[in-house]
């Protein structure tokens, strides 16, 4: 396959998706352990240490750059198929079997990855940018704290501000949820690109899929929570 057909054929984009999507699977479980730091109860030093040892390394700093890229291929590819899917079936079907023929969020992930997107775009806003770009083009600088002798940004701080507005609070917990619902779907959708997919393993499959869709958007979801309410 060439890397036009990756981009323009139906097999290249689900592979592009397939790709994209564990990736972005394994860096949600690392993003996971690392904000779980904040329920050491230590004022935010552990997640501080973690934080500042993802983002002042190397390796971590180039991973995200090629994070980023595959969260841009992946909404790409995404949007791209789906378009490509309806324009082959532009007449629909003569039975609706609904929940029988396949779940309600597997046929609606183009809409919450939309959600997801504009989530994404609030993410960034409240701590990507400040993070990386505090203080330059009137972004407003993060408060910083002294770790090893060095004053660096207070990003638990940022996160404990951010999360005693109700609204943000409310609109991560369902952007959570529809994060769950993508993973639900996509956690086996990816593999089975990979031709992952038979009577072996799909009830092993199913399990960890529904598992860790489960797990990784309740802990993202209790993350706001537990600041809102002073949990933590």
């Amino acid at each position: 396959m060439t890397w036009k057909q990756v981009f323009t054929t139906s097999v290249g984009k689900k592979l592009t998706m397939g790709l994209t999507g564990i990736s972005l699977i394994l860096f949600l479980i690392v993003h996971a352990g690392l904000n779980a730091c904040i329920w050491a109860n230590d004022g935010g030093e552990m997640f501080n240490r973690a934080a500042h040892f993802m983002g002042s390394n190397i390796i971590p700093r180039l991973l995200e750059v090629g994070l980023i890229l595959f969260f841009i291929l992946h909404i790409f590819q995404g949007y791209a198929l789906t378009l490509y899917n309806k324009s082959k079936r532009s007449v629909g079907y003569a039975i609706d079997y609904g929940n029988k023929g396949s779940k309600w969020y597997s046929r609606s992930m183009a809409i919450l990855g939309s959600l997801l997107l504009i989530f994404l775009i609030m993410h960034f806003y409240h701590f990507w940018t400040p993070s990386r770009f505090g203080g330059m083009w009137n972004v407003k600088p993060l408060e910083e704290i002294e770790i090893d002798g060095k004053l660096k940004h207070n990003l638990f701080l940022e996160m404990k501000n951010v999360f005693q507005n109700p609204i943000v609070v409310v609109l991560y917990v369902l952007a959570c949820g529809s994060l769950g619902y993508h993973l639900a779907h996509g956690f086996q959708s990816a593999f089975k690109t990979f031709g992952v997919h038979n009577k072996r393993y799909n009830v092993m499959l199913s399990t960890i899929g529904y598992a860790y869709s489960i797990i990784i958007s309740v802990a993202f979801a209790m993350m706001p929570i537990s600041f809102y309410f002073g949990w933590i």
